[in-house]
């Protein structure tokens, strides 16, 4: 409901005259005085000059809280799209219904549901069938071809996170519906770029080692999995798309079992990898990506390996997206305990907000196993301490006073 503030403004405006005894003229000024007051609080809400409240049930046009997870978002023509894991509800029993959902916004602060975006296909015989696993679904469009390009981490049906795939689809339009194209494991038959001779000659075979061991945690740094991968592509689970400002668009997933970060080439038209690909913070054990670039340099929010657990935030910096990353430690700026989990969340997407030069947002999820369709949307901005990206908890704040 659009309420026009002038008209609100004029009641606001009368005189209540206060004495002892109230006509029923006095009763109605301050009648239309607080009703004034409530309408004009909720047409500023309408027009999103309202805070951001991390954590809390974020409600859409309908009153449900917005159930897109793991997700980004895409600016598109004056509209922000939302796309994440449409998660089921407790209480729904069809698994048909489960896919990647979409809201839009014009600010930020109110989004419309605009349905499931790629839906599970009811086939047998389809990878994408009902019981499978979408997680991190990440949406970009490419000028070249005018079409809209999905691509999320993809299990199969009763294999538990072994399959450890990506998968595409693609639309001509933003809010789908879809078409699902493959599932696949990237770059097979392909060394990294950057991966020295000695690591492709090396004979160690993961069958040597005791899996967890320093030695296995030394092999894996030195190339173990993406030898033990070469034929048949290398693992992808958690990951998210970038656009450099060539064009050229990267698949950034967690490979070699969660232990190094891929950051793979996509072919012009964003539906193919080009088998260039270069490992990142090898051995480390990150996941969760959240890329941005500022200032010429090139930052990546991500988190440790420990489930659904939140943990330890992690920060690293690049000069360039396919150089050495460094890392800059925890960004989280909180108690103790709040930069143990960086605030109870896990990084999603890093979004920098249209038509302000330096403002951009952590968006995170606050993961709840119990009901996956009620975890938490955590915002929060993304704020700079000597020149490295830092996050701070605020109970509530306004995108409006970013710059």
């Amino acid at each position: 409901m659009k309420i026009n503030i002038r008209s609100s403004f004029f009641f606001t405006q009368q005189k209540v005259i206060f004495k002892n005894k109230f006509t029923k003229a006095d009763m109605k000024n301050i009648f239309f005085f607080f009703i004034t007051a409530i309408i004009s609080q909720l047409t500023f809400s309408q027009n999103g000059i309202n805070a951001i409240k991390p954590g809390e049930i974020w409600p859409d046009t309908e009153g449900n809280h917005i159930n897109v997870h793991g997700g980004g978002i895409l600016f598109y023509k004056g509209t922000y799209y939302w796309f994440g894991e449409k998660r089921l509800p407790l209480s729904e029993k069809d698994k048909s219904l489960y896919g990647v959902g979409c809201y839009s916004s014009q600010d930020l602060h109110v989004w419309k549901n605009e349905g499931i975006s790629l839906r599970v296909i009811n086939d047998t015989s389809n990878l994408l069938q009902p019981g499978c696993l979408i997680e991190r679904p990440k949406v970009i469009y490419n000028k070249k071809t005018g079409k809209f390009v999905m691509w999320f981490h993809h299990e199969l049906n009763g294999q538990g996170y072994n399959a450890a795939m990506t998968s595409v689809a693609v639309s001509d339009n933003i809010t789908g519906p879809y078409k699902y194209l493959r599932s696949l494991r990237p770059d097979a038959g392909v060394w990294p770029v950057n991966f020295p001779e000695e690591y492709r000659k090396s004979s160690l075979k993961e069958s040597d080692l005791k899996r967890g061991s320093e030695d296995w945690k030394k092999a894996v740094k030195e190339g173990l999995i993406v030898r033990r991968d070469f034929a048949g592509g290398q693992m992808s689970r958690d990951m998210t798309l970038f656009i450099d400002k060539d064009g050229k668009a990267y698949h950034i997933h967690s490979s070699e079992e969660n232990m190094t970060l891929h950051f793979s080439e996509l072919t012009d038209d964003y539906l193919d990898f080009t088998g260039i690909y270069y490992r990142v913070l090898p051995g480390d054990s990150n996941e969760a990506p959240a890329l941005f670039r500022r200032k010429g340099k090139y930052y990546m929010f991500t988190s440790g390996t420990t489930g659904w657990k939140p943990n330890p935030g992690r920060v690293s910096v690049s000069e360039k997206i396919s150089g050495k990353w460094t890392p800059l430690g925890n960004p989280c700026r909180g108690t103790d305990n709040e930069n143990k989990v960086t605030f109870n969340s896990q990084s999603t997407n890093v979004l920098q907000v249209e038509g302000k030069k330096d403002a951009f947002i952590f968006m995170g999820d606050r993961w709840n196993p119990e009901n996956l369709a009620d975890s938490r949307h955590i915002w929060l901005p993304v704020e700079w301490e000597n020149g490295n990206p830092v996050i701070r908890w605020y109970s509530f704040w306004y995108i409006e006073k970013l710059k």
